[in-house]
């Protein structure tokens, strides 16, 4: 067992034991539960010292969490103390005051243990199936910053809105190379800029996928690696920009572990809330603008709706792309300004992003490069994909869709440069995104692979397609990409 850093929302630092998922204070909680279960069953000479010292330990314990907050995970465990206590205390009272010791008969005694004992199982069961994520040390040379604007395009109405007057706002989060902040700077919360963001944001995308929102509550405690608003790397260089599109539903933030991975090796990351599609879009001046996107269950009507979908999405990322150049060139002032290199630049997404990412691409030659986080693409095949490609793909089981690896491969074929289908076995759909820190490792959800190895291997297939791409740093990035997974290769011009 070793120890990771919780960073939670508060700003308060608690260790958690990598595996359980649970700090000291509740590692000390479920082992005084456990002890005072189990009492009854010791040595009698041996009962009233280990009573009073479980006794003791519990109760401070839960006083630590009471102070620092309590995960409904420990519920169950707080549960069982309380039914054991007065079973382990009243021997001792009744001794003390010399009243004859009553004690239940074995086997109702032997049931009621095993009842506590199962209760309490349930507490670590739960933190570690649904634990506050800990997010990876990004692997880079550079420490990670982290900012939010809000851009509005003056030239495009909104789509979802009936108000003729209403201009396309989207909201975009950039993760960026920064000098190394204090020790005690405060890292950046996940899921929104403020406690109240997160958590709208989490119930949010708890409702979308129907579940309850206390199972992932302790998700917007987390805190990243990044710093808001950190000053940018020292030196002139400029940074390649790699755009960022969220899965249906899916929020800005969904992909901070590979955000912050990319940016710690030098890549400026922008990654966009699409409002009325994004499960939940928290403006400026506090609105909150919650999904419309919702599916018929007709397969038909909903290819057609992805397709609307997905052009909105690629109109979001040109002019993402378009203010980000205007940044590049020191013509809108903040950190980056002059300190990004739009002529490096490379588009992706996950899911109905990665269809995005497609879609954009094909519409707007300042991409150079493209990356598809297992998204099926939507919309039209023409005109043909011009820049590198990588597709990064689920372990494909009989339940794929029949659809997907076919489609995928025709708009690889028809591209005019090299393209990339990476297969990685193990691979889930939420693979790609940060899912797998913290939701149930039930390999049908998120994969096979492991906490820890998930983010591994998506940013690391990521960056040895970047590298070669938009630095052309030397080699084949068909050479690295293997070592992650099952790779097709398709050379410029092959279906021709």
């Amino acid at each position: 067992m070793w120890q990771d850093v919780l960073r939670t929302e508060d700003g308060r630092v608690t260790e958690i034991i990598a595996g359980l998922y649970m700090s000291p204070p509740e590692i000390l909680t479920l082992l005084g539960a456990v002890v005072l279960v189990v009492v009854r069953w010791l040595p009698a000479g041996a009962r009233p010292g280990v009573t009073i010292a479980a006794g003791a330990v519990l109760v401070l314990s839960a006083i630590a969490l009471g102070v620092a907050g309590i995960r409904w995970q420990m519920l169950p465990v707080l549960a069982a103390s309380v039914i054991a206590l007065p079973f382990a205390v009243s021997p001792l009272i009744r001794r003390r005051t010399g009243r004859p010791v009553w004690r239940a008969r074995r086997w109702p005694a032997a049931t009621g243990s095993v009842a506590c004992l199962g209760l309490i199982a349930t507490g670590p069961t739960a933190a570690w199936a649904f634990p506050v994520p800990v997010f990876p040390e990004p692997s880079g040379r550079f420490a990670v910053g982290t900012r939010v604007v809000q851009w509005t395009d003056p030239h495009r109405a909104e789509s979802f809105t009936a108000d003729p007057y209403d201009r396309r706002t989207v909201v975009v989060q950039l993760w960026y190379p920064a000098q190394k902040s204090p020790a005690g700077a405060k890292r950046a919360q996940y899921l929104g800029r403020t406690k109240h963001e997160a958590h709208t944001v989490s119930d949010a995308l708890a409702r979308q996928v129907g579940v309850p929102g206390f199972l992932v509550d302790g998700v917007p405690g987390a805190r990243t690696h990044a710093v808001f608003d950190a000053p940018v790397a020292g030196g002139r260089g400029r940074f390649p920009v790699v755009l960022f599109s969220p899965g249906s539903g899916g929020v800005r933030t969904q992909n901070t572990a590979w955000a912050e991975e990319l940016a710690s090796h030098g890549y400026a990351v922008a990654a966009l809330d699409h409002p009325y599609d994004s499960a939940a879009v928290v403006l400026s001046g506090g609105r909150t603008i919650h999904t419309r996107t919702v599916s018929t269950g007709d397969r038909e009507k909903d290819d057609k709706l992805a397709v609307d979908w997905t052009a909105v999405r690629a109109a979001d990322l040109s002019f993402v792309l378009t203010q980000l150049d205007h940044a590049g060139r020191g013509e809108i002032t903040g950190p980056l300004a002059g300190r990004l290199d739009t002529g490096r630049v490379a588009v992706a997404g996950h899911s109905m992003g990665g269809a995005a990412a497609l879609q954009a691409a094909r519409q707007d030659r300042r991409f150079d490069a493209v990356i598809d986080l297992d998204g099926y693409p939507h919309g039209p095949a023409t005109p043909s994909l011009h820049q590198p490609t990588l597709a990064l793909t689920q372990a494909i089981t009989p339940a794929t869709d029949r659809h997907y690896i076919p489609r995928l491969t025709h708009a690889l074929k028809r591209n005019t440069a090299t393209s990339y289908r990476l297969t990685i076995p193990g691979a889930a759909h939420l693979t790609f995104m940060d899912g797998p820190l913290y939701l149930p490792p039930v390999p049908s959800i998120v994969g096979s692979l492991g906490r820890s190895e998930s983010p591994h291997v998506v940013a690391a297939a990521t960056l040895a397609f970047l590298d070669t791409t938009l630095r052309h740093g030397p080699g084949d990035p068909g050479t690295a990409l293997s070592t992650y997974g099952d790779l097709s290769v398709y050379p410029a011009g092959n279906s021709r």
